[in-house]
């Protein structure tokens, strides 16, 4: 770890279309390679079904609730006490929580093979705000593990 100062926290860009800094992360969380407009076609495609679906909501707002559902309250990270590795169990940061949500509905709607990435990105935005599908899971999953470690809570430091 570095001794130096710290590193500063950059406001977050706002999306071009929508005006919205979470839009802008999903962007960014799709994109691969630098090629942010094809993530951006990619993005705005998914928007564009999720309006299709349901013409009387905002996409954005879609987005917002999937993400809100996608997020985990608590993660075990690794702690290493006297020769031992024990999974401890920490709150997570809201920076961290959106990040991981985000994360979670771009490689779960990546693994959905033989359809169109925007199409896939759409139906696990939809599936995410209707509380169901893969980001969900893995939140579970997290949950879980976090409360089977809970014994070792004491390591927090």
């Amino acid at each position: 770890m570095s001794r130096r100062r710290q590193a500063t926290k950059r406001p977050a860009a706002r999306d071009g279309k929508f005006q919205s800094a979470l839009v802008a992360r999903l962007v960014n969380t799709v994109m691969f390679s630098g090629k942010k407009s094809t993530a951006q076609r990619i993005v705005y495609g998914a928007f564009d079904q999720l309006v299709e679906k349901n013409p009387a909501s905002n996409p954005v707002e879609i987005l917002q609730r999937a993400v809100d559902n996608a997020k985990p309250r608590i993660e075990t990270k690794p702690r290493r006490v006297g020769g031992a590795t024990y999974q401890v169990p920490l709150e997570v940061p809201s920076d961290r929580q959106a990040a991981l949500a985000l994360r979670w509905i771009v490689d779960f709607a990546d693994a959905r093979k033989g359809t169109p990435m925007s199409k896939a990105l759409a139906s696990e935005i939809m599936e995410a705000y209707q509380g169901q599908g893969g980001a969900i899971r893995k939140r579970d999953d997290v949950h879980k593990m976090a409360q089977a470690n809970k014994a070792f809570a004491h390591f927090r430091w």
